[in-house]
Parts: C-alpha cells; structure tokens; sequence
C-alpha cells in the first residue's frame, strides 16, 4: 500500500499527529504542465499555528528525553523508506512540481542521504569539558532548541525541506513544517507520511501550508524558537526582520545569481555542457543555477553559437507524458517574470541567440549574448531557463564581475589549470565553489549556504552547520561541596 493510500489526507493539514481540516479551508492541488487539478489540500490559518506550536513545544519534550538510539532508529527508518517509496513519491515530483524524473529520482537520493547523514547526530558527543579556575567541572552542553519552524520553497520541496526536517528531529527538536502551497502534496504531505511511518511519535512534526499569514505567525509564536527558511532574498529580508524583532534565531537559504567562469584555456564542449546544464536544469528553478555566464574573449562567438545550438535542440514538454529535457515553470506569474527579464533585457542591447518563447507554461532555454551589466536578466536572479553570455577580456575581469554581484550562493570555474582556477576563486565572495563543474551540487554530508543577499552563511549540510543550526549551548558547572562566599 502506498504513503498516501492508508490515510484520509485530502484537504487537510497534520496537527498535533491527525489529519485534520484547517482554519483556512482547503484548495486545489494544480498540475503546471496541465493545468489539471491532482487533489485537494488543507490550508493553514494563524489559529492552526498557536494550536500546533503548544502541541509541539510539549511533544519535543519526550522526542528529546527518548535515548539517542531511539531517534537514530527513526531517521534510519526514514531513509529507507524514501527509496521504498520512489515511485509513488517520483510520480507526485513530476507532476505537482512539474520535474522531470532525473530530479525526481536525485530529490529521493538526497532526501535518504539527509535522513541517513542524521541518523548519525544524536550519538554524537553532545558537549566538551572545559577548564576552570574553581574546583568544579565546568561543561558546554548541546541541546535541543525545542521547536523549530521550517519554511520551504515550492521549486525542488523535498530536499529543500528534508534538510532541516531530518537535522532538526534527529538533534531533539519539534518541527512545524510550512511547506508553499503550490506543492505540499511532495514537500509536506508525503514528507509527513515518511516520518509517520518511520515511528515518530504523534506532534513531533506537524504540517501547515499557508500564506505569508502562517509565516508570519510562526515567526512570532512564543513557543518556535529557530525559522529555516528557504526561498526569495526578499522574502528572507522580511522573516529576518521578524525574526529579529521577536529575538528569534533565523537560518536563511535565499536567491543566487551565480556565475560560470570560462577561462581562456577552457575546452569550449565541455564548457558548454557545463553551462546547459547550469542554466536548464529543472527549468533554471534552482537557487544555484547559472545564472551568469563569464566568457573569454577568445571563446565567446564559439560558446554562445554552440550553446544556442544546444538549447535550440532540447525538448520541452509534459515530464509525465514522456522523455523531455525541461517540464514545466511552476505557474503563469514565474513565466512572466522569466518573459519580462528576457525581453527587458533585449530591449537593453542583449541578443536572443535561442529561445525566448513560450507555449502555456513551457518556457523555451533561452540563450541571451552581450548580455548589459545592467540589464535584468544580468544584474538579477531570473529563476527560469535563461543563459545569459558577456564576454570578458581576461581572468581578472571575469573575478571582478563576478564579485561585483550582491548575490554570493554558488561559483563554477572551467579551466584547464586547477590552480588557477582556484586563485581565481579566492577573489570571489561565495559560499560554494566547483572548479571544471557548473554551479548546480548538492550533498548531504556538505556545508550549503551562501554570503550577501544569497543568505546568512552555511546553516544546511554537514554535522557542525546541523549542530550549531539546531540546538543551543548550556555551561553547568559541578560542585562537590557549595563554595562559602565572604557574605
């Protein structure tokens, strides 16, 4: 029997462990690449927040008091049954996010990896002695924030919501998931159901699709002590700002504007399928996708003619129908955006090599040459299938434009020289670097984060980003006999 078919989950929410309806009614699950309707969900209200924030705070209590082996069973569990599920979990990926089934199939690896890399910290060393001036034992303890809030994205919502999901449970937290409503069947519903059946205890992650309403609330409520958020540089700015207001901790993933540097030295096919790669992948929906492309003077007329060539010749259509190369963008309000920067920028000087068009809501891959420093689809994170190519006379221009971005995610740099390549890097703020690589990774072993308008650092990823993301840092000190103080 399959996740979704042993619970009567259709327009509801997960509170306090029951599929329940929400204060704020339900809607409609929508298929971009159909405009068909998949189902019905819950929606969240502030009301649902309160109700579940009070019911966390006291199920997080007896989630951490449960021995460290006990959560590590529940994250192992999980990891198998993301893969036990692939198929029913794939087929909803395809079609409420509109992926194709690669990143399907590579959400469902990751989303496994990050349960299994969590697994692994609640046996972790929890603490450190520390020396002392007194006759004491003086302790720096780890331990659970309590309740965090995870607000995620509608763009690759397994992963983008598991990463701080897994990390959160595992270290003894409450999680209140805010999945975007667009797809909360696969970054809430689903997500839901793994845990479910992997044993944990009822209230310990609950479920609120909702509006910047349910946002809000979160960030507000006494009981949430940590925001992970993932999404847009200025929705980050709001909840940071909130956050800070209600002297809460904020971990923000935001938007990336990141660059492909293609060196003099560069093989132009393997740069080029670097750069396809970079920009098309998942129709450019991607926090890291290319958005700038930096070539060598030398290069440039062959790279944009074969990577207009390229895209001209990829297939665009329904993933779920058959074998294409990009699906569908999330809705008609993304497609403008992509179609306002494109045009807005082609009105600036830049040059449609290929692309450009659309059907619905299937945006042709897009190459735009001479792209203006100051055109959008430049200076900005598009968010859709858009290459756009400026041509730079040396190395040092190249760092130098790329550094000039107020966006700081992800960096890659083709070059037959590492160790240039590398010395190029080093001129250039970001939180992520892939020399002879495109600018789309992921692992879950690895720090993830960026600097600038791209986020507040590495929060996602490896033991100590996860550690220091979801907990707190107590000192106790110890005593044999009470001190005597002079009064």
């Amino acid at each position: 029997m399959g996740l979704l078919d042993s619970v009567d989950w259709h327009g509801k929410i997960f509170k306090n462990g029951t599929w329940t309806a929400g204060h704020g009614g339900d809607y409609a699950v929508i298929e971009p690449a159909t405009g068909g309707e998949l189902g019905r969900m819950g929606l969240a209200a502030p009301q649902d927040v309160a109700e579940a924030a009070v019911s966390a705070a006291e199920a997080q209590k007896q989630w951490a008091a449960l021995p460290h082996t006990a959560r590590a069973a529940v994250l192992r569990k999980a990891g198998d049954l993301w893969q036990q599920h692939a198929e029913e979990i794939s087929g909803w990926n395809v079609r409420e996010v509109g992926a194709v089934p690669g990143i399907a199939g590579f959400a469902l690896h990751v989303a496994a990896e990050e349960c299994y890399e969590a697994a692994a910290l609640p046996g972790r060393a929890i603490g450190e002695v520390l020396p002392s001036e007194q006759p004491r034992l003086s302790l720096a303890r780890r331990i659970p924030a309590g309740v965090v809030a995870v607000i995620s994205p509608f763009n690759v919502p397994i992963i983008l919501g598991v990463r701080s999901v897994a990390p959160a449970l595992a270290l003894g937290n409450a999680v209140i998931l805010k999945p975007d409503p667009r797809t909360a069947v696969t970054g809430g519903t689903l997500m839901v159901r793994v845990f479910e059946e992997a044993g944990l205890p009822p209230g310990v992650l609950q479920m609120l699709p909702g509006g910047a309403d349910v946002g809000e609330a979160l960030i507000a409520d006494p009981h949430v002590r940590v925001i992970s958020f993932t999404g847009s540089t200025p929705v980050g700015r709001r909840i940071g700002e909130l956050a800070g207001k209600h002297l809460k901790r904020a971990h923000l993933e935001l938007g990336g504007n990141s660059a492909l540097l293609v060196l003099d030295d560069a093989d132009v096919d393997a740069a080029v399928n670097l750069a396809a790669w970079g920009s098309f992948l998942h129709q450019g929906q991607i926090c890291m996708t290319t958005g700038r492309h930096l070539v060598a003077d030398r290069l440039y007329d062959d790279f944009v003619e074969r990577l207009a060539a390229k895209a001209g010749g990829l297939s665009v259509g329904d993933p779920a129908a058959g074998e294409v190369a990009l699906g569908p963008v999330i809705d008609a309000g993304q497609r403008d955006k992509i179609h306002h920067m494109v045009t807005a920028s082609v009105g600036q000087g830049a040059t449609l090599a290929s692309g450009g068009t659309y059907e619905r809501l299937f945006y042709r891959p897009t190459v735009l040459a001479g792209v203006p420093l100051t055109a959008p689809a430049f200076a900005d994170e598009v968010f859709g299938p858009v290459a756009p190519v400026t041509r730079v006379s040396s190395a040092e221009e190249a760092a130098k434009l790329a550094a000039a971005s107020e966006y700081g995610l992800s960096l890659g740099i083709v070059t037959r020289d590492v160790m240039r390549g590398l010395a190029v890097a080093e001129q250039i703020p970001t939180g992520i670097v892939h020399i002879n690589d495109q600018t789309v990774n992921d692992e879950a072993n690895a720090p993830f984060g960026g600097v600038g308008v791209s986020g507040t650092g590495s929060r996602f990823g490896g033991a100590a980003a996860n550690i220091e993301a979801f907990t707190e840092t107590r000192w106790i000190t110890m005593r044999g006999e009470p001190p005597r103080y002079p009064f």
